[in-house]
């Protein structure tokens, strides 16, 4: 019901900021939780930051907690990743996803995009 489109990726230096944006394609995007994922070689896709239908509640992985802010602009069909003072550590393939669901896991989402790479130099 939705395809989404993620930008914005690169390269940046630790400390550096980075955003960014997720283009949902469809007329049912006000309806979806989105979220912004994340996996690194190797490693288990992690939640990153969720938020609600309206923009008024999010959720946030203990890693990014202080340093990344989601927000999304319905009338765009569009959500946001403010990255701030970033760390090598945040190096990943960062992945766009929509849910009808509660949760906030990988798995409760249902509709994902092609990823965009971050890499963070020290």
């Amino acid at each position: 019901q939705v395809q989404l489109v993620e930008s914005g990726g690169g390269l940046v230096q630790a400390g550096g900021s980075l955003k960014l944006s997720c283009v949902a394609s469809g007329r049912t995007f006000r309806r979806y939780r989105m979220g912004w994922f994340r996996q690194a070689p190797g490693k288990e896709r992690d939640i990153v930051a969720s938020i609600n239908q309206s923009g008024g509640s999010m959720y946030y992985g203990n890693s990014v907690k202080g340093r990344f802010t989601i927000s999304r602009d319905n009338a765009m069909n569009t959500v946001y990743l403010q990255m701030n003072n970033l760390r090598p550590e945040d190096t990943a393939d960062y992945y766009c996803a929509a849910s009808l669901r509660l949760g906030v896991l990988a798995g409760d989402f249902d509709y994902w995009g092609q990823g965009t790479q971050v890499t963070v130099s020290s």
